[in-house]
């Protein structure tokens, strides 16, 4: 893989975080802008949020999202694509990626959860510790995003719920999407909550969701590719970008269960971090290539 970050650039951008931290937010605030929604209604957003819940394992590599330089290289790489249409993820990171002028004419969602951090037994309780909907009208982003894990037991839930919904309130009040990710949770015998991918429970929660806040209007969902196509078709009106997650060396049928999914009205896009930024082959170029051409020319 050929590398787009060099030693200057990196060693620029440490110095700019002790000597120049302002230019970070100049660089965010004063970058070149472009629509929400393109002519062809699609949206290919690479996901690289998952440091700030202590997610730093892809396939067989147990550290490898922790490199930031490494990161940083691979999304550079990925937002060169003209058919990426942006970027999710925490603070640092955008601010890093703007300071590197890789978010011109580019969308950003701000993560705004992610104090529920990955192998913790209270992770269920998910603050927001990364954005909030001021922070994300004063910079300019272009929505805000918010997880939920949906468990039985855990009083967390219910919290996070408050939150979330709170989030949803701030953002539509500025015209602001919130991108809500919801997701079915339970607990193994240690206590410790783990993904269940039951599609039974995944359309309960998704009908759930549809429904929080005052308003829906600025409000997206972030759903899973092995989502039922019954409850993506018939659900909500509401529009859907599917997530990634880890395929490991299952990459191609990640990328069955996109395009099966993509021929569904509201689904329009994808919202992926490992596939395209980690994918087994280490070809991010092409993951990346090829999932551009998924959504943005249909079939392909």
């Amino acid at each position: 893989m050929t590398s787009s970050l060099t030693d200057k650039q990196y060693n620029e951008l440490i110095q700019a975080r002790l000597k120049s931290p302002e230019s970070f937010k100049k660089a965010l605030v004063n970058r070149k802008r472009r629509k929400l929604i393109g002519k062809d209604g699609r949206l290919l957003i690479v996901a690289a949020d998952h440091t700030a819940r202590g997610i730093i394992s892809a396939g067989n590599e147990k550290y490898i999202i922790a490199n930031r330089r490494l990161l940083l290289d691979r999304l550079l790489l990925s937002l060169s694509n003209p058919n990426v249409d942006g970027v999710l993820a925490s603070a640092d990171i955008v601010e890093e990626l703007a300071w590197l002028g890789a978010l011109e004419s580019k969308l950003v969602f701000g993560t705004m959860n992610r104090g529920g951090y990955l192998g913790t037994s209270w992770g269920l309780d998910d603050p927001m510790t990364a954005y909030d909907a001021d922070s994300i009208a004063e910079l300019g982003l272009d929505a805000g995003k918010v997880l939920v894990r949906f468990e039985d037991t855990d009083i967390g839930v219910g919290r996070t719920i408050e939150y979330v919904v709170e989030a949803m309130r701030l953002l539509a009040e500025r015209k602001i999407v919130c991108l809500v990710e919801p997701l079915p949770y339970k607990k193994d015998t240690n206590g410790m909550p783990m993904l269940d991918k039951s599609t039974d429970r995944l359309d309960k929660i998704v009908s759930i969701t549809a429904g929080f806040g005052s308003s829906a209007s600025y409000t997206w969902l972030k759903l899973p590719s092995w989502t039922n196509h019954v409850t993506l078709r018939e659900s909500t009106t509401l529009p859907i970008l599917l997530l990634g997650g880890d395929p490991g060396e299952n990459l191609d049928a990640t990328f069955e269960e996109w395009r099966g999914a993509l021929q569904i009205p509201n689904v329009i896009g994808l919202v992926a971090g490992r596939p395209l930024l980690y994918p087994f082959d280490n070809d991010v170029e092409k993951s990346v290539d090829r999932a551009a051409r998924l959504v943005h020319v249909s079939g392909a």
